[in-house]
């Protein structure tokens, strides 16, 4: 079969791997039928995170259940699933407590013990606790958004959550990326008076807008803590969410969160310094993490089913899987939001 392979800096291909096989028989084989990038694969791609040479790569993706190991009991062949971005048992303490993404036998997608997801079939192991299926094989225009709900949407989601939006509140989105713009959509769903998104560039202010927010910021650093204090008559945002992880957008996210705010953080954390003297100061919360996407699966799925929410926007970019090189370029060079993968 064939699947998206990491090399080097700047270096993925299209490879010929083995093909999938059930080995636990908690496992499942599901066949690929739309995959994507993540902006988290970027620091692979940047040579910002540390590689296997020749490793699978991706961690999004939905399709159809091939074959399910002896113990598997949720899911059967022939459903049609989605695929949270880690693997977890559902049954251990963390998992109960709603944080399948600190479960305490996870699996990350592209480990060796469950593949890539930007190919044409993956091994996922933890299939009872990992696993979503929709209640028949939806139709090909909700493909998209179903797939933000591997990760893009319900990461954008936890964010809001971890900010602790609630209806009435002021909430700035910093970061104009796939998570970011499902930070909007989350806020906005969760009841938020005003949305501020934060975004230099045209095509992502445009889609931000039409997710619902209320207001656009161009400017970065000490003008953008301006521009949003001048929105707020001076007092900051009721809520942060920081989507994006670098010790910039930390900083700007706590010069414009109000005092007792809560900053709800889900950007991969690089070079990141926690003003923790400005935390306590100003009585400013920082929460989030790795998003624990199956929590909200069932909410969101049944969200996106109802033609409710429309999160499959972000993807700007739809090339098959034999252009996954322009896909990973495209991003990297900001010509692309998201790139949706069909194998």
């Amino acid at each position: 079969m064939r699947a998206t392979t990491i090399h080097a800096p700047f270096d993925v291909r299209l490879s010929e791997v083995p093909d999938p096989v059930i080995v636990d028989p908690t496992d499942a084989v599901v066949k690929i039928v739309a995959g994507c990038i993540c902006g988290s694969d970027l620091w692979s791609y940047r040579g910002e995170n540390k590689i296997k040479p020749g490793s699978r790569i991706g961690h999004e993706y939905v399709g159809i259940v091939q074959e399910v190991g002896a113990d598997v009991r949720t899911v059967k062949p022939g459903d049609f699933v989605v695929t949270p971005f880690v693997a977890s048992d559902g049954t251990c303490p963390n998992c109960l407590a709603g944080y399948q993404s600190v479960c305490q036998n996870i699996v990350g997608i592209g480990s060796d013990r469950a593949d890539g997801g930007q190919g044409e079939y993956a091994k996922v192991p933890h299939a009872d606790g990992t696993l979503v299926a929709t209640p028949g094989v939806p139709d090909d225009s909700l493909i998209p958004s179903l797939l933000t709900l591997s990760d893009v949407m319900g990461t954008g989601w936890h964010a809001a959550r971890s900010a602790r939006v609630k209806a009435g509140d002021t909430v700035v989105v910093v970061g104009d990326g796939a998570v970011g713009l499902c930070g909007v959509l989350a806020a906005v769903r969760m009841g938020a008076e005003k949305v501020v998104a934060l975004s230099r560039h045209e095509s992502r202010q445009k889609l931000a807008t039409s997710f619902g927010a209320t207001h656009i910021v161009a400017e970065r650093g000490d003008d953008a803590k301006n521009a949003v204090l001048e929105l707020t008559d001076g007092v900051g945002a009721d809520a942060v969410l920081e989507c994006v992880g670098t010790d910039q957008s930390f900083k700007t996210a706590f010069d414009i969160a109000r005092a007792g705010a809560t900053v709800g953080f889900v950007g991969v954390p690089h070079g990141v310094e926690v003003p923790i003297r400005k935390m306590f100061s100003k009585n400013v919360g920082l929460a989030g993490g790795v998003a624990p996407v199956r929590a909200y699966l069932p909410e969101l799925m049944a969200a996106v089913l109802a033609g409710e929410i429309e999160p499959g926007r972000v993807f700007d970019q739809q090339l098959p899987l034999a252009e996954v090189a322009e896909g990973y370029l495209a991003m990297h060079e900001r010509r692309a939001i998201k790139t949706l993968l069909w194998p």
